[in-house]
């Protein structure tokens, strides 16, 4: 079992088994939802908000350790937190891009199971063709901090394959917080009330027989934001180790190894 898998399974086996109680009950579990699940996310969200705007200061540090490291010699317990915050960020990519890849294989089932109903058997389900949406949209937003981490996303490659060690650390520390920071907390800014509206109606497809997690599928944009900051404060985090001179953990093993 591959990092993601346990991740997925545990969601998978929480849905099958609601949706049995759900039946048993007659649409109890989808009724309480539906009275109480706005409520809570509105409650969870701002707790959130709140925990954000005292953590702020953690996206500065790596950044901060970068250029205090050459100059002087910074404890070991700040270094060593550093690498427990890489540990624990790219724990969190690493999961979430485990369980997304499990959507490519899904698209390529599911889209294969369409094209044979429609043309073959003259049905189609309006459930089947809105679930590849989901999974197209849920793989590339929920994976996209994991190709990161894989160094897999493209690079406009002009200065950093000739530069040095200390040079690429420079350039990646720079672009996490002239780019990819600001751009993800911009994308995360403007979906808050996208969310907040979707979640607030329980938004569900216009489609009477189509999915009913609208707004599951729209939070997925700004926890792709959150994602993306996370993971590029590991970088940050990476590349101030390496210019304070000081020893990086390593990258996860199965990285780039992700297929199904």
């Amino acid at each position: 079992m591959r990092q993601g898998d346990g991740f997925l399974l545990v969601l998978v086996l929480a849905g099958i088994g609601l949706s049995i109680v759900d039946g048993m009950t007659g649409g109890g579990v989808a009724g309480w939802f539906q009275a109480n699940l706005p409520g809570i996310a509105q409650s969870i969200g701002g707790k959130l908000a709140l925990a954000a705007r005292y953590l702020w200061p953690i996206l500065t540090l790596p950044l901060i350790m970068a250029v205090l490291g050459r100059f002087i010699a910074l404890p070991g317990a700040w270094h060593g937190f550093q690498r427990s915050l890489i540990g624990f960020i790219e724990n969190v990519t690493g999961t979430f891009g485990g369980a997304a890849r499990w959507f490519a294989l899904g698209l390529v089932v599911v889209t294969a199971t369409i094209v044979v109903q429609r043309y073959v058997f003259g049905f189609a389900s309006t459930k089947l063709q809105e679930s590849v949406i989901y999974m197209h949209a849920l793989l590339f937003l929920l994976a996209s901090a994991s190709t990161l981490l894989a160094d897999g996303h493209v690079r406009v490659d002009i200065f950093y394959s000739k530069a040095s060690e200390r040079g690429k650390a420079w350039i990646d520390l720079l672009g996490v917080y002239l780019t990819l920071i600001p751009m993800s907390a911009l994308i995360l800014w403007a979906s808050t009330g996208y969310m907040n509206s979707t979640w607030r109606i329980l938004e569900r497809s216009r489609e009477s027989d189509g999915l009913p997690f609208v707004f599951l599928l729209k939070t997925a944009i700004p926890l792709f934001a959150v994602l993306m900051i996370l993971q590029g404060i590991a970088m940050a985090a990476r590349s101030g180790l390496k210019l304070a001179g000081q020893e990086t953990p390593p990258r996860p093993k199965n990285l780039g190894e992700g297929e199904v």
